[in-house]
C-alpha cells in the first residue's frame, strides 16, 4: 500500500461515507480495481476515523448543545417545580443524547453477532453490487415520502431503535449508513433537517466503537505510518464537503437523486465481477 494509493481510498471514503451511496462497498470495488487482493481493515479505519473527525467539526455546534444542555438537565432533574415534561421541551439536545444511546444498542448488537459474517463479503464485488442495487432503491423510495408527513422534530423511543437497526443493517457492504438511517427516520415521520443530523451523530459512537473494536498498532506497519495518516487527512477534508453536499440534499427532499446512480454502479460492479 502506497500514499498515493491511499489518498484515492481516502477521497473515496471521504465522498461516499457521507453521500448516500454506500463507502464501504465503493472501497471494496476500488480496492479490487487498484490490485487489493484483499481488503484492509486497518486502512479502512483509518479512513473512517477521517470522517468521524469530519461529522465531530460539521456538527460543533450540536455537540457543544448537548454537553451544556446535559449538564443543565441534571442541574434540573431534581427540581420537583417543573414537570418532567417540560424539563424535556428545555432540553432537546440533551434528550437526543438519550435517543443516539439507545440507537447505538441495536446498531452494536447487529455489529457483534453479524460483523464476521458480513466482513466476508468484503470481498466480493458481485454481491456488492447486488447491495448497492438495495440502495438505489431505498434511495428512491424516499422520492414518494409526501413532505407534509416528515413534520416530526422529536426522535423518540421506537424512532432511536429503528434508525439504530437501519444503521447496524448497514454493516453490509454496499448498503449505504447515511442512506438507510436518513431514509429509516424519513419514513418514521422526522423533518428532513433532524433526520439528517441524527443519522449523522447516531453514526459518532458507531464509528468510534468499530475502531477500538478493530484497531491493532501493530497492524499499522502493514500499510505504513505514512498512508495510514494520509488516509485520516484526506478523508476528513473530503469528508466535510460530503457531508455539507449531503445535508442541503435532505434539507431540500432530494436525497433520491443518488439512486440512479447507486443503480449504475451496482450494475457495473456486478459486471466487473
Amino acid at each position: 500500500m502506497d500514499v498515493e494509493q491511499t489518498i484515492f481510498l481516502g477521497i473515496i471514503q471521504g465522498l461516499t461515507e457521507f453521500l448516500p451511496v454506500s463507502s464501504s462497498g465503493h472501497l471494496v470495488i476500488f480496492q479490487h480495481l487498484i490490485g487489493l487482493k484483499n481488503p484492509e481493515l486497518l486502512l479502512d479505519i483509518s479512513l473512517h476515523v477521517g470522517t468521524l473527525l469530519a461529522v465531530l467539526i460539521f456538527f460543533l455546534a450540536d455537540i457543544k448543545m448537548i454537553i451544556l444542555e446535559s449538564i443543565g438537565f441534571g442541574k434540573n432533574l431534581f427540581q420537583k417545580e417543573k414537570k418532567a415534561g417540560s424539563k424535556i421541551q428545555q432540553f432537546p439536545h440533551a434528550m437526543l443524547v438519550a435517543w443516539i444511546i439507545i440507537g447505538t444498542i441495536p446498531t452494536a448488537l447487529i455489529g457483534i453477532f453479524f460483523s464476521s459474517f458480513f466482513q466476508k463479503m468484503f470481498g466480493s464485488p458481485f454481491f456488492v453490487g447486488f447491495m448497492l442495487i438495495v440502495t438505489g432503491a431505498i434511495l428512491g423510495a424516499s422520492r414518494f415520502i409526501p413532505g407534509h408527513f416528515t413534520k416530526k422534530s422529536y426522535v423518540g423511543l421506537m424512532v432511536s431503535i429503528v434508525v439504530g437497526v437501519a444503521q447496524g443493517a448497514a454493516i453490509i457492504p454496499g448498503i449505504s449508513r447515511s442512506g438507510a438511517t436518513i431514509v429509516c427516520g424519513l419514513f418514521c415521520g422526522l423533518n428532513r433537517e433532524l433526520a439528517g443530523r441524527f443519522s449523522f451523530l447516531l453514526s459518532i459512537p458507531a464509528i468510534i466503537g468499530a475502531t477500538i473494536f478493530k484497531f491493532d498498532m501493530t497492524e499499522i506497519t502493514e500499510i505504513g505510518f505514512m498512508p495510514f495518516f494520509a488516509g485520516i487527512f484526506v478523508s476528513f477534508l473530503v469528508g466535510l464537503i460530503a457531508l455539507k453536499i449531503t445535508m442541503n440534499m435532505v434539507k431540500k427532499g432530494n436525497l433520491f437523486y443518488f439512486a440512479p446512480y447507486c443503480l449504475l454502479a451496482g450494475i457495473v460492479a456486478i459486471i466487473i465481477a
